[in-house]
């Protein structure tokens, strides 16, 4: 029956009737009079929007979607759309059986558009485009009940501010009015009464369309897909939001203007910096998600090796969502000491759970970091097999975001210090350490010694370059400085952890959720990191870098320290101070040397940046000893900072691997921690990265070079 109806509804041709009334001027009229009198029912212009927006469609499909669903209205329907293609409005494909809408169609719907809207204006009365996708007629009284529920502003003052809006909107006689546009205007009449508090309150988070276009417009640094562009947008939202109603106004323009810096703001208040995590336990007792990611494969406690393989690749993968910095796994050698029988498959059956795991998403440029701790004098075996496995993941990974931690504590770094040594000299990331260490030199600050999961909070940093600037060479007042700006940060931190800890209850880290009991008191730390002490101290203060300047050093940080044992007691929260790698660095560098110009103090400047932690040269490592004064130095740091110290021993890019190993084994005898880190030259193009090279890949040719 369609098929016939299809034939019946062609175009006539009215042609030769419009030229015998009287010419082109009386045939134009009269199409236009046509077309006016199509667009006077509401069912043909129900019609023109359906094909519009979901064709083309068939005839039934058309039919169904305009409403006229029961056999009766089947003729009311056929005369609607033959008036429709008589006045080519809509077109019907012969070949395909479909009707789709013509471009005059598609103007006459927007100029129906335009004629609802001018009218419904001229009548006093205006749509409004609300932000939940739908056009609604103006409602004042929508803006009073947004102001008292969003804004807490008294019912009389939001009737007033209410009125001067609503003049205001038909003064202007907007043609495209936006539920955004109207927020705006009762801003700006907020902000003129002087109610820059509730203003705060009601303002509209998101992005200037120019910043959308050019985060589409410049792809080179997304390296994540459409993943990476929609993190960077909601990250961007939520860090305004948590700088405009989160945090307290001092603090929030202390990290603005460079005093103190924030990391990864976006998510400051959702998820935790570093986690130490015994993965054997997670495993074993099998991985409990609850009613959450309910698309991910839910494994059973096992002892097979494959399940424990699959395991160990899907708890990195969620793990690296609830954590923005590091997630230290423990317990991996205990986890396959039952399996050193068939060493070679495990080889290979790791190798591939670390490469299935570095396909996670992440949350900003760098990775979340995913570092195995390696308890050395425990079963040789396992740990030879799972450094050679993360040898072999390194090999097939330009930039690896997991890593080894070395823990030699209570066992030989002979042992292992020729595979590391290897892996350092392919790119791969290995840290040396004396009990639990995050790759970034933090320490497990965890009172809790049972249950198998720690966090630390350390997404705080200090400028003391700053504060140096500003205590005029007054040692005692830069401290005193020191002390007043730690205490609102620490207390920040402390509703950081109560927010984190309220959206971990709620289900938003499902693993946290199940493994910390919503974070109690003594699974969570909060470290704050000093940046740039030594240039504080020997360019700004003007000590020497003697006996006597580094006495001030150890003050310092013994007044941060203090100062956070207090704080922490009064907040009740462990609080730790430690010096480690941040992006802070080179952000603090730049505002200050815009701030008091490159004079004498930032010139004096070893880096590009303010130093982080200590650094060390390999090439020097073979003339030191214990007593040696850069090593006797960072040990007695090392001790007063309660919350770790990251050490980098440098290795230079054309260093063999026999000279790797024995830099290693020296400096293992003289400081309980440290990080290799050599330059590897890598292919931005391809990711080639198996044979030293300088100007261009020796594979794909190309110049850009990471």
């Amino acid at each position: 029956m369609d098929d016939d109806l299809d034939t019946n509804l062609d175009l006539d041709d009215d042609s030769d009737s419009s030229e015998n009334r009287g010419g082109i001027l009386q045939s134009t009229s009269k199409r236009v009079r046509m077309i006016f009198s199509v667009m006077a029912s509401p069912n043909r212009i129900d019609i023109l929007r359906i094909l519009n927006s979901k064709g083309p469609l068939t005839y039934s499909e058309l039919k169904s979607l305009a409403g006229f669903k029961s056999k009766k209205e089947s003729g009311k329907f056929a005369y609607h759309l033959r008036k429709l293609l008589r006045q080519s409005l809509v077109a019907l494909n012969k070949s395909e059986r479909r009707y789709t809408i013509t471009n005059l169609g598609k103007l006459v719907l927007s100029l129906a558009r335009q004629i609802e809207e001018r009218s419904i204006i001229e009548s006093g009365k205006m749509y409004v485009r609300t932000s939940h996708e739908s056009i609604e007629e103006f409602n004042s009284h929508k803006i009073i009940q947004s102001l008292v529920r969003e804004g807490s502003l008294p019912l009389e003052l939001a009737q007033k501010i209410t009125e001067e809006v609503e003049n205001r909107i038909y003064k202007y006689q907007t043609t495209y009015l936006t539920g955004a546009l109207i927020r705006e205007m009762v801003n700006s009449v907020l902000l003129e009464h002087g109610h820059e508090e509730y203003r705060n309150k009601l303002a509209r988070l998101g992005l200037p369309v120019f910043d959308v276009q050019e985060m589409i417009s410049n792809l080179d640094n997304v390296d994540n897909g459409a993943e990476g562009l929609l993190f960077n947008t909601g990250q961007r939202v939520f860090a305004e939001h948590l700088l405009t109603n989160i945090l307290p106004k001092d603090v929030a323009d202390s990290h603005l203007s460079g005093d103190l810096h924030i990391a990864n703001p976006g998510i400051w208040s959702m998820i935790p910096d570093t986690i130490f995590v015994n993965v054997k336990e997670l495993i074993e007792d099998g991985i409990e998600l609850g009613g959450k990611y309910l698309d991910v494969s839910r494994i059973p406690a096992s002892k097979q090796l494959d399940d424990i393989t699959s395991s160990l690749s899907i708890v990195i993968s969620l793990l690296s969502k609830e954590a923005s910095q590091e997630i230290v796994l423990d317990g991996l050698v205990s986890l396959f000491t039952k399996h050193s029988k068939s060493l070679p498959e495990l080889e290979q059956k790791l190798t591939d759970a670390f490469a299935t795991a570095s396909t996670t998403s992440k949350y900003n440029k760098s990775s979340t970091k995913i570092s195995i701790r390696l308890q050395l004098g425990t079963d040789a075996k396992i740990i030879n097999s799972i450094i050679n496995a993360y040898k072999n993941y390194t090999k097939i990974t330009p930039i690896p975001k997991i890593g080894l931690i070395i823990d030699h504590d209570k066992g030989k770094i002979t042992d292992v210090s020729e595979a590391a040594s290897e892996i350092i000299s392919l790119g791969g990331s290995v840290m040396f350490a004396k009990g639990q260490v995050s790759s970034s030199g933090v320490t497990n600050g965890s009172t809790k010694t049972s249950g198998p999961l720690s966090i630390a909070l350390q997404s705080v940093s200090i400028n003391l370059p700053r504060l140096a600037f500003e205590s005029n060479k007054d040692e005692t007042y830069f401290r005193a400085r020191l002390a007043l700006l730690m205490k609102p940060a620490l207390a920040s931190m402390a509703l950081r952890k109560k927010d984190i800890s309220d959206l971990t209850r709620r289900g938003l880290n499902p693993i946290l959720a199940k493994n910390t009991q919503y974070m109690q008191k003594s699974s969570v730390s909060l470290v704050v990191n000093l940046v740039g002490l030594k240039e504080a101290v020997f360019n700004i203060l003007g000590f020497q870098d003697n006996k006597e300047g580094r006495e001030i050093l150890h003050k310092v940080i013994e007044t941060a320290v203090d100062v956070g044992a207090k704080k922490g007691k009064e907040l009740g929260d462990p609080v730790a101070i430690c010096m480690t790698e941040t992006e802070s660095s080179t952000r603090f560098t730049s505002l200050d040397g815009e701030k008091y110009g490159k004079n004498s103090a930032l010139n004096a400047m070893d880096a590009d940046s303010y130093s982080e932690g200590i650094v060390l040269d390999a090439s020097e490592i073979s003339n030191y000893t214990i007593k040696s004064e850069p090593i006797s130095e960072c040990n007695k740091l090392s001790k007063i900072l309660n919350g770790g110290l990251f050490v980098t021993l440098n290795i230079d890019k054309n260093a063999k691997v026999d000279q790797i190993k024995k830099s290693i084994e020296k400096t293992a005898q003289l400081t309980p921690s440290f990080k290799p880190v050599r330059q590897t030259t890598i292919c931005g193009e391809c990711g080639f990265k198996d044979e030293p090279f300088e100007d261009k890949c020796p594979k794909c040719k190309s110049p850009y070079v990471v």
